[in-house]
């Protein structure tokens, strides 16, 4: 395995790789790798020649208040972890190399921003598109992998690539949960014993939506205020039910909609969704 530092060799490697008659398979990472990670990085490898994973936790999706100083940064135990799973090259950058003079230019995707993450993290959005444009545009024509999980991210990077022409497919991957239901995330490391503990009372309240929806109940409303039940006494930031594809408020469930909430443990924020089949659409 290959470890890159600077967009040049990243655009080089990438460049010699789809010479060669490799299809470049990518996965964009903040690093602190888990299982949710190193399965999209085995659906990569299945289906492409080359894999390339990036390392780099991007400052411009952090809000002045948020985590990035103390955000998990386990470097050694990253490499080890792509060298152990296949990975051909791991791009991991200083902020300097990435940024190398305070950005002028933004990427913003509107509409599919305006709500739920883009509320509560103001600018998050465009710090991401920002940095995934970037990478894109060094890794050039590939297919990029992302986990479901963080589904309005999903949803804004698939827009955005499509609206700019960029010579890439969008892999959505299913998310990866723990045994008792928690999704797999870098933030988890911050749950304290008790904090863990309670963790899944999120997806609990998520399925509980879910479920009341492919009962038949076709007012998102009153499936919300049936989690909103089981997350009782719990700090919500939201709970909501969403068109898939724009992820507007879903009043009368006609068809697929995504079920995303958010919740704070202690100083841990928890994000999670899932996906429920209604109205017209159930079986």
């Amino acid at each position: 395995m290959r470890v890159v530092r600077t967009v040049q060799e990243l655009r080089a490697a990438c460049e010699a790789a789809r010479a060669g008659g490799q299809t470049v398979g990518f996965v964009p990472t903040m690093g602190a790798l888990h299982a949710g990670h190193l399965a999209l990085v085995d659906r990569a490898r299945s289906e492409c020649g080359w894999t390339v994973v990036s390392i780099f936790v991007n400052p411009t999706q952090f809000g002045p208040h948020e985590d990035l100083a103390s955000y998990p940064r386990p470097i050694e135990d990253d490499l080890r972890a792509c060298e152990d799973a296949g990975v051909d090259l791991v791009f991991h950058p200083d902020p300097a190399e990435m940024y190398p003079r305070p950005p002028a230019t933004s990427v913003h995707v509107s509409g599919l921003t305006d709500r739920m993450e883009g509320a509560v993290r103001p600018g998050h959005f465009d710090g991401v598109c920002l940095v995934v444009t970037k990478l894109l545009n060094a890794v050039g024509a590939c297919r990029a992998y992302f986990g479901r999980k963080d589904a309005q991210q999903l949803a804004v990077v698939a827009r955005m690539v499509a609206d700019l022409d960029m010579p890439v497919e969008i892999v959505p991957c299913e998310t990866v949960r723990e045994p008792d239901g928690l999704a797999l995330s870098s933030r988890n490391a911050y749950l304290s014993p008790e904090d863990r503990r309670r963790a899944p009372v999120l997806y609990e309240a998520l399925s509980e939506v879910r479920e009341r929806i492919e009962a038949g109940e076709r007012e998102a409303a009153r499936a919300i205020e049936a989690g909103l039940k089981v997350l009782h006494g719990e700090e919500v930031d939201y709970l909501d039910v969403v068109d898939p594809d724009t992820f507007e408020p879903v009043e009368l469930v006609e068809r697929a909609v995504v079920v995303c909430g958010a919740v704070r443990l202690g100083g841990t924020r928890l994000i999670d969704n899932v996906t429920a089949i209604g109205g017209k659409g159930r079986r």
